[in-house]
């Protein structure tokens, strides 16, 4: 090994800080300006919120309530601040793993900012998806109710309410991510992939169901098609892997015969 391989492959504790608190201030940057964005179009992401509220409200008495003075610029603070994790994740999670990857091979970089740049995408055509979706959860949850009862629904628990289903459904589109980095990684082969397909569909459906539980079926289709294409994706890129892989291990076995 080289001076200049010692040189490049190390760095002074004092390198690090700094490296750390130059990415941190431009994550944290790009987080500001993100909630400030966020904060901006707060009436139009509450407007959406309000959509399923106001359907129930034609049947019977409904509505969005703050439970303390300071309710609605509390639930505002948690508008901006999540859109701002969600606007800035780009910006953010490159920092971090600029951060990390000095540390791993050339190859390993490859892989890392692979699932990186597909996950992103994914888990926005996630959330999009489940921000499309939950007023069918919230008609059918309130639906329980006669129409003598009233629903008055605690604006902050809602809004938890709702994101959760956001990021779940986000979560499940980038679960193929993480099906072929196992792979990638040798935890599970692409037989064994294949083998559960007929388990991975029913959760699939099984998981759109719960979350556009609408009188029509077509919501439903609407997330389980795309989540079955993609876990479809994953174990072609898998098999793929594998036969290369393969291929790989039998040429380094032929080498020391040809020799």
């Amino acid at each position: 090994m080289t001076t200049a391989t010692v040189a490049q492959g190390s760095m002074p504790l004092s390198e690090h800080l700094r490296e750390a608190r130059k990415r941190a201030v431009r994550a944290a940057v790009a987080l500001a300006v993100g909630a400030v964005i966020g904060y901006l179009l707060s009436d139009q992401i509450l407007d959406i919120l309000r959509t399923p509220v106001a359907a129930i409200a034609e049947s019977r008495q409904a509505s969005l309530n703050y439970d303390s003075v300071t309710g609605a610029f509390d639930l505002r603070l948690k508008i901006a601040l999540f859109a701002g994790v969600v606007l800035s994740s780009p910006v953010w999670l490159y920092q971090l793993f600029a951060f990390l990857t000095p540390g791993l091979t050339r190859r390993e970089k490859r892989y890392t900012f692979g699932f990186l740049f597909a996950a992103l995408p994914l888990f926005a055509a996630g959330c999009v998806a489940g921000f499309a979706m939950f007023p069918h959860m919230v008609e059918l949850l309130t639906g329980f109710a006669s129409e003598e009862d009233s629903t008055i629904l605690q604006a902050s628990y809602y809004f938890d309410f709702v994101m959760k289903i956001v990021v779940a459904t986000g979560a499940a589109f980038v679960l193929p991510v993480f099906v072929v980095m196992l792979n990638f990684l040798g935890v599970i082969s692409a037989t064994t992939i294949a083998r559960t397909w007929r388990v991975s569909v029913v959760a699939i459906v099984a998981f759109s169901a719960m979350v556009t539980p609408a009188a029509d079926v077509l919501s439903m289709f609407l997330i389980a098609v795309p989540m079955t294409m993609l876990f479809a994706v994953a174990c072609l890129i898998a098999h793929l892997h594998d036969r290369a892989a393969g291929r790989r291990l039998d040429r380094t076995a032929a080498e020391p015969v040809a020799a």
